[in-house]
């Protein structure tokens, strides 16, 4: 674990990789230009602190293996999901859709070293918790957040990570994927009402009612967060700050203000960090076709993340 005293830094590790974006049909109604907007919109915004940019390499398919079926694992690699798998996923099968989920997956497993070498790390895309052991759902091909954490046990660089998943729809692939594994706490913070139909059961569920706005929503989290830290005592943090609970967004039920967005994420950041215990950041979710407008949500993670370390 990271020395706190010690490991203040000056700078912010964020991952990227030109790679987070494909070219998709016109019509696709996955915002794929949102990573490289975002990516833009970090790089001409002044933070409190600088950025200090790091690159990934594709996920192995050793990595993925720790979580997906090696028979999925290598029909989604070669191209041979078949057209129901492939509608389940939301995307057509490409080469390039491939090497971009590989690129997002080693983003997430990067951001997860950088933090326990710093304390705090954000990724500018991942947190595909949709996806299952042998399927895709819900435009999530591979589960960055569970190879992630499956690599780190593996490796013996922690032995307990907690998933904080708030994004907007439960998380429902990574809790089935670690819903035997005591290394891993799944808490996911969701609109009970929205996608999937069918929930899993994660470690801890916490089913929120529609139109739910900031003041409620915050102390909804605030009530159960410091209680799970205290209790289960991770050696890291992997926090899907899925931005889908905006009031604006067109697939999620709730009513978050931009500003309640970043007092969330400050809150979780900021109470992580003053217990010592490093936060690997993704996106998560967000849908809007007002990309500009999307990844200035999106943005609102690294924002909070850099006013953290500055405190």
């Amino acid at each position: 674990m990271f020395d706190q005293s010690g490991c203040t830094r000056m700078a912010l590790t964020v991952v990227h990789h030109p790679g987070y974006t494909i070219d998709l049909p016109a019509n696709h109604p996955f915002p794929m230009e949102k990573f490289r907007v975002l990516r833009q919109l970090l790089g001409e915004q002044t933070l409190a602190c600088p950025i200090e940019w790091h690159t990934p390499q594709p996920a192995t398919l050793e990595s993925l293996q720790r979580v997906h079926t090696r028979d999925y694992v290598h029909a989604f690699v070669h191209g041979q999901l078949d057209r129901a798998a492939q509608r389940r996923s939301g995307f057509v099968w490409s080469e390039a859709l491939v090497e971009r989920v590989r690129l997002e997956t080693g983003g997430t497993l990067l951001t997860l070293e950088a933090a326990l070498a710093t304390g705090l790390a954000c990724n500018s895309a991942g947190g595909t918790h949709h996806a299952h052991a042998d399927a895709a759902s819900g435009y999530c091909l591979i589960n960055d957040l569970a190879v992630a954490a499956a690599h780190a046990l593996a490796l013996g660089w922690v032995e307990r990570v907690l998933i904080v998943d708030c994004d907007v729809h439960q998380g429902d692939g990574t809790a089935r994927l670690f819903a035997n594994e005591p290394g891993v706490f799944t808490f996911s913070m969701h609109a009970a009402r929205n996608f999937p139909a069918r929930k899993a059961k994660s470690d801890l569920d916490i089913a929120l009612p529609n139109d739910m706005e900031d003041a409620a929503y915050l102390a909804e989290l605030a009530s159960w967060l410091p209680g799970l830290l205290a209790a289960y005592q991770p050696d890291v943090v992997l926090y899907d700050a899925g931005v889908d609970v905006h009031q604006d967004d067109r697939l999620g039920y709730l009513s978050l203000s931009s500003d309640g967005l970043y007092a969330r994420d400050h809150y979780v950041l900021n109470l992580c960090r003053e217990a010592a215990i490093p936060v690997a950041a993704v996106i998560g979710g967000g849908y809007d076709r007002d990309i500009t407008a999307l990844a200035t949500r999106h943005a609102q993670l690294h924002r909070a993340a850099a006013d953290v370390l500055m405190v």
